[in-house]
């Protein structure tokens, strides 16, 4: 099955790339999901507007990858949300949090789909997260979450 992607997808590809996956794997989950889209050749003019948008969310060049990596490296990100008595969360920290909190710490402006949490945080500490900021370069980023 020949499909558009219109996100991300980790082993697969970028949005707007075509690729060729089993038929079940793109009916059953892809597609349902919005990660892809059936390709036709009136879809492929779509492709360029997804390209123009990912281009401009996207890091420009490895270089600038690297910096933005050992700026993240440097920074002390303090993420404050309810948590109970035994040091146990009230839901959990998601990357849309940890976006904010990056900004706000004086860090870049990061893209939350970019962010990959290995093992939910639902307690206060330190925890690891890996930031993907280019296809070749990956920072992690140690994030206190302290309860209120």
């Amino acid at each position: 099955m020949k499909l558009i992607l219109t996100n991300e997808v980790s082993g697969l590809g970028a949005p707007g790339d075509i690729v060729e996956v089993k038929d079940g794997y793109g009916r059953n989950y892809l597609i349902p999901r919005g990660f892809a889209m059936r390709w036709t050749r009136g879809g492929e003019k779509q492709i360029d507007s997804i390209k123009k948008a990912r281009d401009a969310r996207e890091i420009r060049d490895l270089g600038t990858a690297k910096e933005v990596a050992g700026r993240l490296g440097a920074l002390r990100v303090t993420l404050k949300t309810r948590a109970g008595d035994s040091g146990r969360l009230f839901g959990s920290v998601t990357t849309g949090d940890i976006a904010d909190a990056v900004k706000a710490a004086g860090g870049p402006t990061l893209d939350r789909r970019r962010i990959e949490i290995t093992n939910a945080i639902k307690s206060v500490g330190s925890h690891r997260v890996s930031v993907r900021l280019h296809p070749e370069v990956s920072a992690n980023l140690d994030v206190e979450v302290v309860g209120s």
